[in-house]
Parts: structure tokens; sequence; C-alpha cells
């Protein structure tokens, strides 16, 4: 199997920071809270468990797959983040962990959704062409 080139590969994990930092302030906005000021307190224990799901599913070598790539990444960012919520004394109320888990899953697992059903219609699109 080819290597993904770099530049999707850095694109995809660009792509997935933002969206965890998209979830932080899309939530601390919802709260009325000053969303830039504590963007950083509350990304942080999702972007370290964002990290730790590409280490851990090798996110590198097929950054844009859904199953093998997306959901691991996701349960990373999810687990990690709430175990590190916790340990640093920030709330992980069954709603939030509902709430996160699902717009977590919606965004990192989505996106490459969308990406594989793009490229599988212009596969198609390529082979009916020829």
């Amino acid at each position: 199997m080819p290597r993904p080139a770099g530049r999707l590969v850095a694109g995809s994990f660009a792509l997935d920071v933002m969206l965890v930092l998209a979830f932080a302030a899309i939530g601390r906005a919802s709260h009325g809270e000053d969303w830039l000021v504590g963007l950083g307190m509350t990304a942080w224990p999702f972007l370290v468990g964002l990290v730790a799901g590409w280490l851990i599913t090798r996110a590198w070598r097929a950054p844009a797959a859904p199953v093998r790539t997306g959901l691991g990444v996701w349960a990373a960012t999810v687990v990690g983040g709430m175990l590190l919520r916790s340990a640093s004394g920030q709330g992980t109320a069954v709603a939030f962990i509902v709430v996160a888990t699902l717009t977590l899953c919606l965004f990192l697992v989505g996106w490459r959704l969308i990406a594989a059903l793009v490229a599988r219609s212009r596969s198609r699109r390529d082979a009916t062409a020829s």
C-alpha cells in the first residue's frame, strides 16, 4: 500500500485539531462562557487524547480512513480527554460525556466518511469515463 502524501497527513491532523478546537469553542459559547479565554483549558485534554489516538492508530498510514483511523482517533480523543479532564479537576458530567462523544464522533469520523464517499464517487466516475 503506498504511503499517503505528507500534505494529506499534515492536513488531516490539522483538520482534526481544528475540529477539536471547534468542539471546545462551541461548548464554551453554548454555556455563555468566554470561549477565547478558556478555550485552551477546555481543549487541552482532548488535544492530548487526539495525539494519543494518532499514535495508537498510526493514523499517518491512512489518515482519511473512517474505520481504521477515524474510530480509533475518536475513541482515544474522547476517553483520553475525559480521563485528563477528570484528573485535572474539570467536569465530566454524564450529559457532557454524551455530548462530547457524539459531537467528536460526528467531527472526527464524519469528515473521513465524507472524504471516503467523495473518493469512491470520483473513482467510479473515472472508471466509467475510461
